[in-house]
């Protein structure tokens, strides 16, 4: 498998208990490890505000950092 850096920003937003999660993908594991839930991120396709995708806390805390 060959690496791969992003050459744009991810935007995310924290997921809360009150967000609207319709048209949010999560992936199985996730929703099998028990998300959403507090610290989860939800990331947002910068050229279609429609797709949207849960990043789970740990892989966010090791893979991001706010600028």
């Amino acid at each position: 498998m060959a690496l791969y850096r992003k050459k744009l920003l991810q935007e995310m937003e924290e997921w809360t208990p009150t967000m609207d999660m319709s048209g949010v993908s999560v992936s199985e594991a996730d929703a099998n490890k028990g998300s959403p839930m507090q610290g989860d991120m939800i990331a947002k396709n910068p050229n279609n505000n429609k797709d949207r995708w849960l990043v789970a806390k740990q892989f966010f805390d090791d893979n991001y950092e706010a600028i």
